[in-house]
């Protein structure tokens, strides 16, 4: 028997048409994003998340305070390792991924934009995405996020995440 290897070129559906003598079969096919974060629309804590057209986030308003922001709890899709960068920011703002379990407690560890992969914890159930304010007294923002969490350690190119209609909140 052969087999057949299948390369993905960007996200989206589409169908295999197989045909062997007399039998053909369609198989479905689905490309996934690399970028795993679901996000969506938010407002809390002084700040405002919209998602634009190419699917990144435009973050405008001052924080309420150090520490507070915006958050999007998803489902994790994926075990092993993960890696998070936002090729671009806005001062003043972290981005970061905290790992979750059943019952949405916080596990040990977490990933940040900028720093290195890191092993998702067992029992890691859900992510929670978090933008928050990093300035002990924030100031205005007003600009545009593209970050990207992937599986294992090496960062590749920002693409559009497949979720971003996630409502997300404080």
């Amino acid at each position: 028997m052969g087999a057949l290897s299948i390369t993905g070129i960007k996200p989206g559906s589409t169908s295999l048409k197989l045909t062997a003598g007399k039998i053909t079969k369609t198989v479905p096919i689905t490309v996934l994003s690399r970028n795993l974060l679901s996000y969506g629309p938010a407002e809390g804590n002084g700040l405002t998340a919209t998602v634009n057209t190419d699917g990144s986030l435009h973050v405008t308003g001052a924080a309420a305070r150090q520490w507070a922001g915006l958050v999007w709890t998803f489902p994790c899709p994926v075990q092993g390792t993960v890696i998070l960068r936002d090729p671009t920011f806005i001062a003043g703002l972290s981005t970061s991924v905290k790992f979750l379990d059943a019952k949405g407690h916080q596990l040990d560890g977490q990933v940040t934009s900028g720093g290195n992969a890191v092993a998702i914890p067992a029992g890691t159930v859900s992510l929670r995405f978090e933008i928050l304010s990093s300035e002990a007294t924030p100031t205005a923002k007003d600009g545009d996020l593209r970050v990207q969490l992937e599986s294992g350690d090496t960062a590749h190119d920002w693409m559009k995440p497949d979720n971003t209609s996630l409502k997300g909140g404080v």
